[in-house]
């Protein structure tokens, strides 16, 4: 990507555009859900593209997937877990309909993978997840990469790999099992310890595909940190998410967030949580998944599930609103430091930079703090802040994307600010 090409304007299709696939649901009909991203003036859409399923030689049957959620009621009103499933999946025709779809909408993809995430919690069995758990976690970074690579070289030999805008070796590499801490490693900065996996990864993408940009996503910005990271990436993807007042929510309802563990509660569900949630809530002890296994596969403890699914919306924003106003300018002052030193950091190594992911932070799927007023605000706010600093790619919000209630309701707001993001 070079400094002359348009601004990408990103919306995140992560899994959700072959896990909410079946009759009815938002990618059932690729052209349709690729022609409403071009009409809301978006112009790159950023997936998980299932490398390690399709590509790594590691899964039996991976083109038998059959898609399932978590559980009958279970994640159905969590963002990204509300999947009803019920269908067969072909990934690498999936694939191939991806791609040749964004070519007719003139739409690049991101490549990435949320694999050692929450990808393999939506299939019908283990296999998947247990594969990659079989990875040693010094060798995961490369078998990803190895597996993009052949993922690659299969959109090559199809003609499509012109529509890749680069390809991210895995989602918020700081943030999931790819490169798994070992043992105490107070003694290392966030990032130290990525080095020797991803630029192992990197530059075995860069040796088979030269001609594709090639780079890792980062789910938390250290400033302080930030040189430590890897030099061999082509562009500096970033994810922005400020929690702030929201962040004071979650330690009040006894949630984890981020980087920041749980805090110690006498009971749970906290006496605040109690009070925010619907009438017909279960108790928490009676809410499970179907298999266990698939919350190990998510990563997310099961009292972020069930405090998403049962909370009452209008009683979770209105604590976010009450409580904003302490919060506002601390969270604007951390979104800006974080995007100028990405900006920094970025300019001295000279490649471009991206928010890919943002930026108030994880809410249940019916709340709509982030999508209104406030949530509106603060995303406006960090996009003419990436924009006077040179960003080449920019997500208005996380939420803005064909499985998320906001698509529907928010439509002009999105054509609005994103001709911005592509005039700069």
């Amino acid at each position: 990507m070079t400094t002359q090409q348009q601004t990408m304007a990103i919306t995140l299709w992560d899994f959700s555009w072959y896990t909410q696939a079946g009759p009815g649901e938002p990618f059932a009909d690729l052209d349709r859900a690729f022609a409403e991203t071009v009409d809301r003036g978006f112009n790159t859409v950023r997936i998980c593209a299932m490398p390690f399923l399709l590509f790594s030689g590691r899964v039996d049957d991976p083109e038998t997937l059959q898609v399932r959620g978590l559980g009958e009621e279970f994640g159905q009103r969590t963002r990204w877990y509300n999947v009803r499933g019920g269908y067969p999946l072909d990934g690498r025709r999936r694939l191939v309909e991806l791609f040749e779809a964004a070519a007719r909408h003139d739409c690049k993809v991101i490549v990435s993978s949320w694999e050692y995430q929450q990808s393999p919690s939506f299939a019908d069995t283990d296999a998947w997840h247990r594969a990659l758990a079989e990875v040693p976690g010094p060798d995961r970074a490369e078998a990803v990469a190895e597996a993009l690579a052949g993922l690659l070289d299969f959109l090559t030999e199809r003609g499509l790999a012109d529509g890749v805008a680069y390809v991210e070796v895995h989602n918020e590499v700081d943030n999931c099992s790819l490169v798994p801490a070992e043992g105490d490693s107070t003694h290392s900065t966030h990032y130290a310890r990525l080095r020797g996996p991803l630029e192992r990864a990197v530059k075995l993408l860069q040796a088979r595909h030269p001609g594709i940009p090639v780079t890792y996503s980062l789910g938390e910005p250290w400033p302080d940190e930030i040189d430590d990271l890897p030099d061999q990436a082509q562009l500096a993807h970033f994810h922005f998410y400020v929690y702030g007042v929201l962040g004071a929510l979650y330690t009040a309802v006894g949630l984890w967030h981020g980087t920041e563990a749980a805090p110690e509660t006498p009971i749970w569900p906290t006496p605040e949580l109690a009070a925010m949630l619907r009438p017909d809530a279960p108790a928490f002890a009676d809410y499970q998944p179907d298999e266990p296994w698939r919350l190990a596969a998510t990563g997310i403890p099961r009292e972020l599930f069930y405090a998403h699914d049962w909370v009452d919306p209008d009683r979770w924003d209105l604590w976010l609103y009450e409580n904003y106003a302490a919060h506002r300018e601390s969270m604007r002052e951390t979104l800006a430091d974080w995007v100028d030193s990405v900006a920094e950091f970025a300019r001295r190594r000279g490649i471009p930079a991206v928010l890919g992911e943002g930026v108030v932070g994880y809410t249940p799927l019916l709340t709509r703090f982030e999508e209104d007023a406030v949530g509106k605000d603060i995303a406006e706010f960090v996009v003419d802040r990436c924009l006077a600093a040179g960003f080449q790619g920019i997500v208005l919000t996380s939420n803005a994307a064909p499985h998320h209630p906001m698509w529907h309701t928010d439509g002009d707001w999105m054509r609005r600010v994103n001709a911005r993001v592509t005039a700069g």
